[in-house]
């Protein structure tokens, strides 16, 4: 038997968080980590999964005021484990003693040595929502899913992203909320140009070619 599909069989012996594909993440492990609840496709080995809600009490009430937070599920034991979000596009972070700061809907997994916490961007009121991300610190491997193939911007000039596009910036940014003053929710291509993430200083931000999938309303 012959074909292509053979040759992406994944290779074994090496540990970690691993690109199967670009729409695939491999996770081979001897412990446990962090993923997103309902991201696991796969596995194979003695694994175990237990969900986690926000984690912790504090992050759980900041869930519950926000409506924000991460649906996480904590992996354990021993063998390879493969992840995806409806085929987005898949890219890890390796985190040096440094920080980031990830929107909530584009986390898919990250390595149990990194602090985490959910926190309020600052400058951004609840005029537009009140926006909540993850901010990762320490060091380790982040894996993030994006809805489309994103760009990475300098941000060395004030810089303004719709608040569903922006997928992560460097903490070291000022963020604050720019309103579009006429027509807002022409200029872009949802419901929610009204308001732009604002960025200051020196860093980065990587935007997503999306403001993610069209949530469709139930009839009545």
């Amino acid at each position: 038997m012959r074909s292509e599909l053979f040759q992406q069989a994944q290779e074994s012996g090496q540990q970690g968080m691993t690109l199967q594909n670009a729409r695939m993440l491999r996770v081979s492990f001897d412990g446990e980590f962090f993923a997103r609840q309902g991201a696991m496709v796969a596995y194979q080995g003695d694994v175990d999964f237990a969900y986690q809600g926000a984690g912790g009490v504090g992050r759980f009430f900041k869930k519950a005021f926000t409506g924000e937070g991460l649906p996480l599920m904590k992996v354990s034991g021993r063998g390879d484990v493969f992840l995806a979000r409806d085929a987005w596009e898949i890219h890890v972070i390796d985190l040096e003693d440094d920080s980031v700061t990830v929107n909530g809907e584009n986390v898919l997994a990250f390595e149990p040595g990194l602090e985490w916490d959910i926190r309020r961007v600052e400058g951004v009121g609840m005029a537009a929502g009140g926006l909540f991300n993850t901010v990762f610190t320490g060091r380790g491997r982040v894996a993030i899913a994006c809805h489309g193939t994103p760009v990475m911007l300098d941000v060395d000039q004030p810089t303004y992203v719709d608040t569903d596009s922006a997928v992560a910036w460097a903490t070291s940014l000022q963020t604050s909320v720019r309103r579009t003053a006429k027509m807002g929710a022409l200029i872009g291509r949802g419901s929610g140009e009204a308001f732009q993430l604002a960025f200051q200083g020196q860093g980065f931000v990587l935007v997503q070619a999306s403001e993610g999938p069209q949530v469709v309303a139930q009839g009545g």
